[in-house]
């Protein structure tokens, strides 16, 4: 044992500090959580771990290698942002929930083995669903019912899985599991449930949309990012993930180019950011898994920063459809300036962060061979600059004149934005300052002639394509709808199918409710008949008819005595 400790302790401590505190020093206590938890993480990086023995199990609460210490890192850096961007906020229920959820993530990327990393899997999912919660309305109340059953089912499965893991083999340590068991199978669904797998993606595009302005910045932080985790350190080189993470990239394309509402629009993309790191972790090569772990990386911040801008106007304005704004430059110039450097990040232009690491995974793809998933990866790529890099910024502040006159929001949100935006821009123009902590070692140089002159054709032509559709009266236009995808399958099928079954439910019951009553009339008939007045039982006897029955019966027992 080292003279750390477990990061995740400290986060729940702080939690807990931070709902027993008075109101005006909350905002302040969530802050310095990251900060000691950061301190924290400088000594366990010195070299430690910590093991316990339940029973005759040795669990590993902390594992403290490079992989893990770059998501620390990483989660550290998100929740000091995300609290300095929440910071206004004075209710208890989200400054108390997002650290615990914080805590949950921590304890996951650390855990050493399956049975650790099922408690804070679970942690996450119960601490994270307030986050929706509290936004307080219908939607938020059905979507956060939702998105909690898709999430303890996958804690579900990888209980499961991590059950049958330590039958089979005698050890609950996590590492490289693969698919070739019914344990390996059952944890990748439960990971791939995690990081929004095709059909099984929903619950995000759902849930976290209708969270609060700045709950949705923790959402997109931590649960994906786990999940990427999870699947690096356990299914790192397993070909399926590569097509899987390019379904990912491709489908919510269509799904973020149709869709109003700018946040749901993020949640898409956010699925599509995730496909990248996906096929990177499939194709399992050095140069691909710093790729994949690279763009998590990045994706936090990049992502955060829209999110935080898209929160912004939401908490300045109250709207958040794609139809309800535009022109919101005139009056929140420097929210519009950050979020278009999340849009260029996001879009990896060269200079800014998500250039240095999606193009990591590309490169890799094409050395192994993969020319088609390149060219599907490139496709995708466009289409993250349409939905994300042009569409957010484009009809959030520019399209039209919404009438909407605000201000820009309050002082602690701009410094989350302007921090993010910084790291977007410092991490783009010097990527040593993030390859230095990977855990494979770097070969990688990304600002090659052709690396840089691809991506600029590939982003002007892209950018060319959308004015042209835009001016065509092609591109489609923003309308207030609500746009279902495999969440059909729930929201109208399987809830169909549930009134069906309640109505086939109901009238079972009619039924069985006229046939014991009829079989209770009957019953009291026959028990009147023999029980009643006139009843055979409640005839009289006379008592020498009695003695006679008895002196028969104790004739019969003395034959059989002498027989």
């Amino acid at each position: 044992m080292t003279a750390s400790l477990p990061p995740a302790l400290i986060f729940f401590a702080g939690a807990l500090l931070v709902a027993l505190a008075p109101g005006r020093l909350r905002p302040a206590m969530t802050m310095l959580v990251p900060l000691v938890g950061g301190w924290n993480l400088w000594h366990l990086a010195q070299g430690g771990g910590l093991e316990v023995a339940l029973f005759d199990i040795r669990l590993e609460l902390v594992r403290a290698d490079k992989l893990a210490l770059l998501f620390g890192i990483l989660f550290h850096l998100a929740t000091f942002l995300a609290c300095l961007y929440a910071l206004h906020l004075k209710d208890r229920m989200q400054q108390v929930s997002a650290l615990i959820y914080a805590g949950g993530a921590l304890g996951a990327v650390f855990a050493g083995d399956l049975i650790t990393l099922f408690v804070a899997w679970e942690i996450m999912a119960v601490a994270s669903v307030f986050l929706i919660f509290a936004r307080r309305t219908p939607r938020a109340s059905a979507a956060g019912l939702r998105y909690l059953t898709v999430q303890i089912s996958s804690g579900l499965l990888l209980l499961a899985g991590a059950l049958l893991h330590i039958s089979e083999t005698g050890s609950p340590a996590f590492g490289a599991i693969g698919l070739g068991s019914l344990a390996g199978i059952l944890i990748f669904t439960a990971f791939g449930i995690k990081c929004a797998f095709p059909l099984v993606h929903s619950w995000l595009t759902d849930a976290y949309p209708e969270s609060t302005p700045t709950g949705m910045v923790f959402l997109a932080s931590f649960t994906t990012k786990v999940a990427v985790y999870g699947l690096a350190r356990g299914f790192a080189g397993t070909e399926v993930l590569i097509y899987i993470g390019v379904a990912m990239t491709m489908f919510p394309i269509f799904f973020a180019v149709i869709e109003n509402d700018l946040r749901r629009v993020l949640a898409f993309s956010l699925i599509n950011q995730v496909g990248f790191m996906v096929v990177g972790i499939g194709i399992g090569s050095e140069l691909a898994l710093n790729g994949a772990v690279s763009h998590a990386f990045n994706d936090v911040l990049f992502k955060g920063l829209l999110l935080m801008s898209m929160g912004a106007v939401l908490h300045q304005t109250g709207k958040i459809n794609g139809s309800e704004l535009g022109g919101l430059f005139k009056t929140m110039p420097v929210t519009t300036g950050l979020c278009i450097v999340g849009a260029a990040s996001i879009s990896a232009f060269p200079l800014f962060s998500g250039f240095v690491s999606k193009s990591m995974v590309m490169v890799a793809a094409a050395e192994e061979g993969y020319w088609i998933v390149w060219l599907l990866l490139l496709f995708a790529s466009a289409g993250v600059f349409h939905h994300a890099g042009i569409k957010i910024p484009y009809f959030a502040f520019f399209a039209h004149d919404s009438g909407i006159r605000t201000r820009e929001p309050p002082l602690n949100m701009l410094l989350a934005m302007g921090l993010s935006a910084a790291l977007c821009v410092l991490i783009g123009v010097f990527p040593s300052l993030l390859y230095g902590f990977l855990p494979w070692q770097v070969h990688y140089v990304p600002y090659t002639a052709d690396h840089v002159l691809s991506q600029l054709q590939l982003l002007f032509f892209s950018a060319l394509a959308f004015a042209w559709l835009n001016f065509a009266g092609l591109y489609p236009p923003e309308l207030r709808s609500l746009n279902l995808d495999a969440d059909w399958l729930y929201r109208r099928l399987g809830l169909g199918m549930a009134r069906r079954a309640e109505n086939a439910w109901t009238k079972a019951e009619d039924g069985g409710a006229r046939l014991a009553g009829r079989g209770g009339a009957w019953l009291l008939d026959a028990a009147a008949r023999h029980y009643g007045p006139a009843g055979i039982l409640a005839r009289t006897r006379s008592t020498g008819m009695a003695a006679l029955w008895i002196v028969i019966l104790l004739g019969i027992c003395l034959i059989l005595y002498y027989l």
